[in-house]
């Protein structure tokens, strides 16, 4: 699959996604929102893929924001026609994607940006990186899932401040508020990236699965994410991944799960 914004990669079971597009600080239009779609959906049915990690091109920025020259001249109902068709096609696709997605934060990660790695399953920050939602400046609010996934990760008060001021906060201090969950010097964050998923990548592919599911599935409305967990516990049983870690614990070997 050829791509024109990304660029994809695939080694000893971990994918990466680079955004590319640094004149534009990696910025966010249709193209490359498409784009990331048609890739997650890809290696999330490659069945040799058990984990992928996202970032951005270059050492200034993961996502700076989304492409405003896009939008500027929307009306009202083509305003929210692309939230929707966004959170759909992307943001809500990563965050229920079976495979972990974890996010590279290589530097600024701003509206768009933010909200993508927000929409990751969890994120790891090079020490340079600035995060914010900066869209009130613009006499807008974030559309692609900021208002609710900001508040879940650092609570209302500091998303509200994050989101009227339209500031940005520090590596550190996302760290230190739980939006990221390490930081890292930037020549060694996709390393750092790719240890976290080497230790992922040995456990069971359809456990993990479900365990987003269930994970997810608080968050909800309208959902008991217990009863979620219940069912997704029970679903467990009848896989045969579950058959080999029972066997491998109990034989005391490292299990060799089927991904099944």
């Amino acid at each position: 699959m050829t791509f024109e914004n990304i660029l994809t990669e695939k080694e000893n079971g971990i994918a990466l996604i680079t955004i590319n597009r640094p004149a534009k600080l990696n910025a966010l239009n249709k193209q490359t929102i498409a784009e990331l779609h048609d890739a997650f959906k890809a290696l999330d049915a490659d069945a040799d893929v058990k984990a992928i990690i996202v970032t951005g091109s270059g050492e200034k920025a993961f996502v700076a924001g989304a492409d405003i020259a896009e939008f500027a001249h929307f009306d009202v109902k083509e305003g929210e026609h692309l939230a929707a068709q966004g959170q759909a096609m992307l943001f809500d696709f990563v965050q229920n994607l079976g495979t972990p997605v974890i996010a590279a934060v290589n530097g600024f990660a701003l509206g768009g940006g933010l909200e993508l790695a927000m929409a990751c399953h969890f994120r790891v920050a090079s020490d340079n990186a600035k995060m914010g939602l900066p869209e009130v400046s613009l006499g807008v609010i974030p559309g692609y899932g900021g208002t609710q996934r900001l508040p879940q990760l650092v609570g209302k008060g500091r998303a509200m401040e994050m989101i009227i001021t339209a500031g940005m906060v520090s590596a550190d201090d996302a760290k230190a508020w739980g939006l990221v969950n390490h930081v890292v010097p930037q020549a060694e964050l996709l390393d750092f990236a790719k240890g976290i998923a080497a230790k992922i990548i040995k456990n069971s592919p359809i456990a993990i699965a479900l365990a987003i599911k269930s994970v997810n599935a608080g968050f909800e409305d309208g959902v008991n994410g217990y009863i979620t967990e219940i069912r997704s516990f029970g679903e467990a049983f009848g896989t045969e991944d579950f058959k080999e870690g029972t066997t491998a614990f109990m034989e005391k070997r490292k299990a060799a799960f089927p991904g099944k």
